[in-house]
C-alpha cells in the first residue's frame, strides 16, 4: 500500500535590506559615522514596523525591493559622476549594490517558486474533490448507462478537461504490480505469471503528473 505524506506548506521568506549607503539619498551628501548609525536605526525601525502589517503581499514586497534597487543604482551613478569622487567610496557602493541585486534576485525566485507550488496545490485540491464524481461516472460506464446520449458526452468532456490539468487514471490490468500505484486487496495464484501481476481492478486509481492521488485497489496474481 503506498504511503502518502502530508503536504508541507511553503511560505515566502521576507527579505530585508540595511541602509549602509555612504551617501544620503535625500541630501546627496556623504554620511558621517553618526548619520550612518541614524540611517541604520531608521531602517531597522521601518523594517520592524513593516513586519506588523500582515496585508503586505509578496508582489508588493517585490515592488518595494525593486524601487530600493533602482534608488541604489541612481545613488551609485551620481557618486561615480562626481569629479572628486572617492574611488574607495564608489567601490564600496558598487559592492553594496551587487549584494542588493543578488538578494533581490533570490527573493524574486522564492516568490515565483512559492506561487507555482500554491497553484499546483490548488489544482490537486480540486482534483481530489472530484474523485468521487469520477467513481460514479466509471460505475455508470461499467453498467452500460453511459454508452451514448447527452450524459455520455458530458462525461467524456469532463474527462478531457481533467486530462488537461494532468489527471490520469490507474486502471490497467495485466501489468506488473507496483506498490507505489497499486493497493493489493487480494491475491490469487496465476500459473502464467512470472512476477506479481494485476489480474483485476476493483477500484481505479488516479494520479496527477508523478503525484499519486489515490492508489488503484487490485487483485494480484502471484506465480505458483
Amino acid at each position: 500500500m503506498p504511503h502518502h505524506g502530508n503536504e508541507h506548506e511553503h511560505e515566502s521568506e521576507p527579505v530585508s535590506f540595511r541602509d549602509n549607503r555612504k551617501i544620503d539619498p535625500e541630501t546627496g551628501k556623504v554620511r558621517g559615522p553618526q548619520e550612518e548609525a541614524a540611517a541604520r536605526d531608521a531602517a531597522a525601525s521601518a523594517e520592524a514596523a513593516g513586519h506588523d502589517h500582515e496585508d503586505v503581499t509578496p508582489v508588493d514586497a517585490a515592488h518595494d525591493s525593486g524601487d530600493a534597487l533602482a534608488q541604489a543604482e541612481q545613488i551609485l551613478n551620481e557618486a561615480s559622476a562626481e569629479p572628486a569622487a572617492d574611488q574607495a567610496l564608489v567601490e564600496e557602493l558598487r559592492n553594496d549594490l551587487l549584494r542588493l541585486q543578488a538578494e533581490y534576485v533570490n527573493y524574486r525566485k522564492r516568490v515565483e517558486r512559492d506561487r507555482a507550488v500554491a497553484g499546483e496545490m490548488a489544482v490537486i485540491g480540486v482534483l481530489n474533490s472530484l474523485l468521487p464524481v469520477l467513481d460514479d461516472i466509471d460505475a455508470a460506464r461499467q453498467h452500460g448507462d453511459l454508452t451514448d446520449g447527452p450524459f455520455a458526452a458530458i462525461a467524456n468532456k469532463l474527462d478531457g478537461v481533467l486530462e488537461q490539468y494532468g489527471l490520469n487514471r490507474i486502471n490497467e490490468a495485466g501489468v506488473e504490480f507496483d506498490p507505489n500505484i497499486h493497493e493489493a486487496l487480494m491475491q490469487q495464484p496465476n500459473p502464467e505469471a512470472k512476477v506479481d501481476t494485476v489480474n483485476q481492478i476493483l477500484r481505479g486509481g488516479f494520479k496527477s503528473g508523478d503525484r499519486v492521488l489515490r492508489a488503484a485497489q487490485v487483485i494480484v496474481g502471484v506465480p505458483e
